[in-house]
């Protein structure tokens, strides 16, 4: 029997370490005790946890090898790893005056995640149905359809630029993924002509954006809190809908900056509105998934209010779209989610979606012990009303 879902993991993820501080932020003399980074192991660690209590009997685990040299300067300049290798090699620390931080060990790990994503990519084509076989499978016993390619990537990818380290971010994860998928230097099933990436982390993907900002066989798709720029330097991009690519790639970035709180009803209007007419009309050959989970209404780092249930729906139309759109080609590649028991519930519910499996948990059922805040509907729905206006000018939105 196929299994249900093969998760792309090694314990050398867990070696990473940024410094801990004043939350993410650096040491201070009004806090007496430092706090752990929010980017802290036993996220993964209780994604890890939750998949073998909820999937354990229809899941494989594949030990990735790290990305190769080779593979990492499809997306990043050759003098930034270098100096991303000596930084660690000296000890890491934190990146001037920023909330990006790395050990010894943190480039090797970034490493592993990005052949984490290399290889569910690789996988996510080779699930590619034939003419006369369903991307889902025929129902037998014999085929019960392919197995979700999941990239539990730490650090994460998707705010690392070619040439620089950002949002706890040094190799693109997501964009490595896509250009291995474009290569021409693999056998024809698994090689790519168009990708989308669908990003619904909570932060705007500004390093994939910026990989692929002036090309068209890239569709980047992101619904974001509206944060804009935090730093001048590491984070120039703002996430708006005005950057929309430039050149051959103009239209090709579809951002959808939200409003604070936005919860399942909106994050479902997106997908209505914008993500799923978009991306049929783009006709991808692979759907990636940029997933963050950290939309969720208990996570510091993030101001929405997404549950269990709205990430659930979210994985069925992911799956849906991929299984429409890109003869089922759909892999998913975690970037953030920083509250570590919420992020928990938040990716089951993914995961309860794309498999079509709700899990009845001991003590919690079906539902989400962190769902308390009600959404501003009005105000979510005029942002998107904005952004439909704005990407209308290249896609059948409405």
């Amino acid at each position: 029997m196929t299994p249900d879902l093969t998760v792309y993991w090694d314990d050398r993820m867990l070696d990473h370490e940024p410094p801990a501080g004043a939350f993410k932020y650096p040491d201070t003399p009004i806090v007496a005790t430092p706090e752990v980074h929010p980017d802290r192991r036993e996220r993964v660690e209780n994604i890890r946890a939750m998949i073998d209590h909820a999937f354990g009997d229809v899941t494989e685990t594949v030990s990735p090898s790290p990305a190769s040299r080779d593979a990492l300067e499809r997306v990043h300049d050759p003098e930034y790893l270098d100096w991303l290798a000596s930084f660690c090699a000296d000890g890491g620390g934190r990146i001037e005056d920023t909330t990006t931080g790395m050990n010894e060990h943190s480039y090797d790990a970034a490493r592993v995640a990005a052949g984490a994503a290399v290889e569910a990519a690789e996988a996510a084509l080779g699930n590619r149905s034939s003419d006369d076989e369903p991307a889902s499978g025929d129902g037998t016993d014999e085929d019960d359809g392919h197995a979700l390619p999941y990239a539990l990537c730490r650090p994460s990818g998707h705010h690392a630029q070619p040439d620089r380290a950002d949002g706890f971010c040094f190799l693109n994860n997501a964009a490595l993924a896509v250009e291995a998928a474009l290569a021409d230097d693999g056998p024809d099933r698994t090689a790519a002509d168009r990708v989308a990436i669908v990003d619904w982390d909570v932060h705007h993907g500004n390093g994939t954006q910026e990989t692929f900002y002036g090309r068209d066989d890239v569709l980047f798709v992101s619904a974001h809190n509206d944060h804009g720029s935090w730093h001048p330097e590491y984070h120039p991009q703002e996430g708006s809908v005005d950057e929309v690519g430039t050149d051959d790639g103009e239209g090709y970035t579809v951002n959808v900056p939200l409003p604070p709180g936005t919860g399942n009803r909106g994050y479902g209007a997106v997908f209505d509105r914008i993500v799923e007419p978009v991306v049929a009309e783009f006709d991808p050959d692979l759907v990636i998934v940029s997933a963050g989970q950290d939309a969720g209404p208990a996570d510091m780092n993030g101001r929405n209010i997404v549950t269990r249930s709205g990430f659930r729906d979210l994985g069925g139309r992911v799956r849906r779209l991929a299984d429409d759109t890109a003869d089922g080609a759909l892999a998913l590649i975690q970037e953030g989610g920083y509250q570590p028991s919420h992020l928990s519930f938040a990716t089951l519910g993914v995961f309860e979606g794309i498999l079509d499996e709700t899990v009845d948990l001991e003590q919690y059922g079906t539902e989400d012990p962190f769902e308390f805040l009600d959404e501003p509907t009005g105000l979510v729905d005029e942002w998107i009303d904005d952004a439909v206006e704005r990407h209308r000018e290249y896609w059948p939105v409405s």
